[in-house]
């Protein structure tokens, strides 16, 4: 498989669990503002290599899911800020433009260390 985003979790703030009955995890770069960094795992900025787009694998260490909505900002906020919402809710249509929908499935359990990938 390519792989088309890949990051490592290098921080979790003290209040990612509160999105879990949303199913919602949210990743950000270093710059994350001080308001937000308690709800999200932080991230590097790294590069996309292609196009993130539906039929795509999300996975998150040995969790793999089908990807079935994707945000028109995702790339420019993912590349600029290390910014996206991934939302376990098998939506065929995202409702925020940064966002990443997967298919439905309790949220990954991850932390400091874990990989987060997109795989074509």
């Amino acid at each position: 498989m390519k792989i088309i985003y890949e990051n490592k979790v290098k921080a979790e703030g003290a209040c990612v669990h509160e999105f879990e009955e949303e199913k919602i995890l949210i990743i950000f770069g270093d710059n994350v503002p001080e308001g937000l960094a308690d709800y999200c795992y932080i991230v590097s900025v790294t590069p996309i290599y292609g196009e993130i787009k539906p039929g795509q694998t999300f996975k998150a260490d040995d969790l793999e899911l089908k990807i079935t909505a994707v945000g028109w900002a995702v790339p420019e906020i993912l590349t600029g800020l290390g910014h996206c919402i991934f939302k376990f809710n098998g939506a065929s249509e995202e409702d925020l433009p940064g966002t990443i929908c997967v298919e439905e499935h309790d949220l990954p359990n991850i932390g400091v260390g874990s990989v987060i990938q997109i795989l074509e």
